[in-house]
């Protein structure tokens, strides 16, 4: 893995409808993470936090997008901001905020990437559209828009579309998918493992499959890690906790896999939300994660 590492935090929580993952980054740094990539031996530049526009209420629009124009302009900045990090030949690490930043972090990914693959860590697909979405919140939509599907100013950020392939993506531990999203998993046939799959299988055999599918063709592999894709008991301060989730010891087993893979070239950890936590647990989780994804080894 590339031992040059950029941080960059993205405190937005308008994708989203429980305010509070805007803290987010906040939380990861004050739970150590940039002290413990350090201890790896990497070279840690953090490069602070991107600038969020403040919006109580969103405008009204008959797109059920809400908050896209501030979403759209995010979206710019952080892709912009990832490419730089890129075209420096520095691994890029987003703090989120809420999942809508995955729009702009693998748009800034793609732009070097002609056959980008994506591990998609959550226990939602994130395949809504705003003719799909229950909600209208655009945190359940990115991966959708990176496919280029949905309202144009979401899935062309940095001028193109589409920036991923359906067979390039591998979704583990999804358990709430709404109608919408799983016509167009079957339509598209992307490869999820759900928590059945991962209780049937054991982790250890889904993170192989996963880790050979996704590397199949592809010239580097992103990873989105939600926090909600682990079990609410091991990570309470997430904004849409689903319970019966993948364990905190699954969840190092996972990272552990792909850091000896060595298949990582981009990754960002979403929706920690400070506000819903207990004594910044789900941050520590966090950070714990990323240390076993950078190959922090107990012995």
């Amino acid at each position: 893995m590339n031992k040059n590492i950029s941080v960059i935090g993205v405190p937005m929580d308008l994708g989203q409808g429980r305010r509070g993952v805007d803290m987010g980054p906040s939380a990861i740094r004050y739970a150590n993470a940039i002290e413990r990539i350090k201890r790896l031996g990497y070279d840690v530049k953090d490069l602070g936090d991107l600038s969020i526009p403040r919006v109580e209420e969103p405008a009204e629009n008959n797109l059920n997008l809400k908050r896209l124009d501030e979403v759209t302009q995010v979206s710019q900045e952080l892709a912009e901001k990832v490419s730089a990090i890129i075209s420096e030949g520095r691994f890029p690490l987003v703090f989120g905020g809420d999942h809508s930043i995955a729009i702009g972090t693998i748009a800034g990914v793609a732009q070097h990437k002609k056959n980008l693959g994506v591990i998609w860590y959550d226990a939602h697909g994130d395949l809504n559209t705003g003719e799909t979405s229950p909600s209208g919140n655009i945190h359940g939509m990115p991966l959708a828009a990176s496919l280029g599907i949905g309202h144009e100013r979401l899935t062309h950020i940095l001028g193109f579309a589409p920036k991923i392939k359906p067979e390039n993506i591998v979704i583990i531990g999804a358990r709430d998918l709404d109608e919408g999203e799983k016509k167009l998993i079957k339509e598209l046939g992307i490869k999820v493992y759900t928590m059945h799959e991962i209780d049937r299988m054991g982790m250890t055999k889904v993170m192989e499959e996963a880790v050979e599918y996704v590397s199949n063709g592809t010239d580097g592999v992103h990873l989105s890690l939600d926090l909600d894709g682990l079990d609410p008991h091991d990570c309470p301060g997430v904004g849409t906790p689903v319970i019966g989730g993948i364990s905190y010891r699954e969840s190092h087993l996972a990272m552990e896999i792909l850091a000896e893979a060595d298949i990582i070239t981009s990754c960002e950890f979403v929706e920690v939300n400070p506000i819903l936590d207990q004594k910044n647990t789900t941050a520590n989780v966090a950070v714990a994660l990323m240390g076993s994804l950078f190959g922090e080894k107990l012995i």
